[in-house]
């Protein structure tokens, strides 16, 4: 599953390279007479002083609400986070008037672009809009962390509900958990995302950008119908490789459920593919794996609860990853600070996510970890975040951030793409003799895509559908339709009920109901494999690419280390370029690592219809 910064963080702390909240008088204004560059240059170094302490106090309400919900912890975190975007607003507007200038520096210009195009919520500049706008943010992420369906019904929390789909087999349970999940959480909060849309494209066209879309596309060094386009080509790039997964699952579905549960042709019922949203399908590997070849001999979840792993264990094994590649040990106030199990006595946002609240070392996780492989490889990846973190917080304020938000998911992603058997073996949690023979690699690669390449369209469709109910391409009154339509065009999925206006479905998915961007997860799924493909090459590694493990190589962790410490101060191609070697991203070396999966998905295909 894929999870990032909080709500909150998204809302204050993820604006991570811009100006924000706080009752303090503003950076001295510019006089109405034309600006000059040396009034732009120390309007940049004030807006970063300011808000370099703003940010912390705002993390800090933030994590507590996330980690503590009641009516209070809402309140403050509303009345923070308005006040955040307040300041970053009348701060973007201010730096709108030195962006023009001739003769600015390259570090003033970019430090302008960044404040004006990384406000991910602006609110209008109107009074009172700023609280209102957060206030509304606010409370769809609490009702998203306070959230229930049901089982047999009776309540199941959201934690839970994602763990019981990944097991439970019955077509009828999960028609229940899927429905009762998506009409409890999603619907109520329909009046407010559309509330929340109609301020936020206020604020963006206030900023000079059409709608917020617009604005959320403009912050990859690139114009914005630019970047569409890039993610369309990324699409076409990889599609091949989804549709032949989605054939051949739709298939083995069938032979398990019956035509009266799954049709051998058209789209798949999304509650039957293991995951709330259909967004990885990982869990139902055991419906799918090849006869013969699939089991692969271990569990990881299995391997973890045979050893006794416990989660701060777990949690400890992935610091050890990230120390064989030379990175310091985390600091002490880690493991006395984050939340690794989900407390008992009160409600919290389970989703995961990683913190950095004073922007220098105060590094935190929140989860609600259970000893399991989702959480095992999910504790990898919130990790790749807190090293990253680190690796820049040396970094002017305003370029404490990853090369573009692709680039902090992917980092994490592309470790978690490391635990292979020989990892796996280095660490004492697997038996030498019980790694998988060549002849399971079909298996390993059809686990792996049922997460890695089932996401991808879902990982681009969220944006999409943001995008166009900025633009009002989606009307207020179809959102739903809107949602159905995209998520049959790009997944090939429908839900197992019809779904009417009254429904809010998207607002059941943790990021839309939090207003954080979705975009960066699909960079991130072709990012990490660029990563892991340049990394592999520099350890040296020989054998099949995707049994790859560069755990212990020092030099890859320098090369690492060198990229994440330039954060955002430079465009995304140079820091990719100083990993990879080259300044384009593209999907050959994900097609590259699943090409003997693709070959034999092609195989198993024969003969059946494609497409839905």
């Amino acid at each position: 599953m894929i999870r990032r910064f909080s709500s909150l963080m998204a809302l204050a702390v993820a604006l991570a390279a811009l100006p924000a909240v706080a009752e303090q008088a503003a950076p001295a204004s510019a006089p109405a007479a034309a600006p000059t560059v040396a009034q732009a240059d120390a309007f940049v170094a004030a807006v970063e002083e300011e808000f370099a302490k703003l940010s912390v106090d705002v993390a800090r309400i933030s994590w507590v609400n996330a980690t503590y919900i009641t009516e209070d912890t809402d309140a403050l975190a509303a009345a923070a986070g308005g006040r955040y975007t307040e300041r970053a607003v009348q701060v973007a507007n201010e730096a709108a008037r030195y962006r023009s200038l001739p003769g600015l520096s390259a570090d003033t210009r970019r430090k302008l672009d960044l404040i004006i195009g990384g406000i991910t919520l602006p609110a209008p500049t109107r009074p009172g809009a700023a609280e209102e706008l957060s206030t509304l943010f606010t409370r769809m992420g609490s009702s998203y962390g306070k959230g229930r369906g049901t089982l047999n019904g009776k309540p199941i929390n959201g934690s839970d509900i994602e763990a019981t789909m990944g097991e439970e087999r019955d077509p009828a349970k999960l028609k229940e958990m899927w429905v009762s999940w998506h009409d409890n959480v999603g619907a109520p909060m329909r009046a407010d995302y559309l509330a929340a849309t109609k301020l936020t494209n206020e604020g963006a066209t206030g900023l000079g950008f059409k709608d917020a879309g617009a604005l959320w596309r403009s912050g990859y060094d690139m114009p914005p119908d630019q970047f569409a386009a890039m993610t369309d080509k990324l699409w076409a790039e990889v599609e091949p490789l989804y549709k032949a997964l989605h054939t051949y699952v739709r298939w083995k579905l069938n032979e398990k459920y019956g035509d009266a549960v799954q049709s051998k042709t058209g789209p798949i019922r999304a509650d039957l593919l293991g995951n709330m949203w259909g967004q990885e399908w990982g869990n139902i590997y055991d419906v799918v794996a090849p006869p013969g070849t699939g089991d692969l001999g271990y569990d990881i979840g299995d391997l973890l609860k045979a050893k006794q792993y416990d989660p701060v264990k777990m949690v400890r094994t992935g610091e050890g990853f990230y120390s064989s590649l030379g990175f310091a040990p985390l600091p002490e106030t880690f493991w006395t600070r984050s939340q690794i199990v989900k407390p008992l006595d009160r409600e919290v946002i389970c989703h995961a996510s990683a913190w950095d609240v004073d922007n220098v070392d105060d590094l935190r996780i929140k989860m609600c970890t259970k000893v399991n492989s989702d959480d095992f490889i999910t504790i990898h990846h919130e990790l790749g975040h807190n090293y990253y973190q680190r690796a820049y917080n040396k970094q002017p304020f305003l370029y404490k951030n990853g090369a573009n938000d692709g680039f902090h998911e992917a980092i994490g992603d592309f470790v978690a793409l490391s635990i292979t058997p020989d990892y796996l073996v280095k660490i004492n949690l697997l038996d030498p003799a019980r790694v998988p023979a060549a002849d399971k690699d079909i298996g390993l690669l059809l686990r792996q895509a049922m997460d890695k390449i089932a996401f991808l369209p879902f990982g681009l469709l969220i944006d999409k559908w943001r995008w166009q109910v900025f633009s009002g391409e989606i009307a207020p009154g179809q959102l739903q339709a809107g949602w159905d339509k995209l998520r049959l065009q790009y997944q090939g999925i429908v839900p197992p009920v019809p779904r009417d206006e009254s429904k809010f479905d998207a607002g059941a998915k943790y990021h839309v109901a939090a207003g954080v961007p979705y975009t960066r997860y699909f960079l991130a799924r072709i990012l990490q494999f660029q990563f892991y493909e340049a990394a592999c090459k520099q350890a040296g590694w020989k054998g099949p690419l995707h049994r790859c493990s560069f755990y212990g190589d020092k030099q890859v962790g320098s090369r690492l280390d060198a990229m994440m410490k330039m954060g955002q101060s430079k465009p995304w191609p140079d820091a990719l370029q100083a990993f990879t070697g080259t300044r384009e991203m593209s999907g050959k070396s994900m097609m590259a690592y699943f090409a003997p999966l693709k070959k034999w998905l092609d195989e198993q295909n024969k003969g059946k219809p494609s497409g839905w």
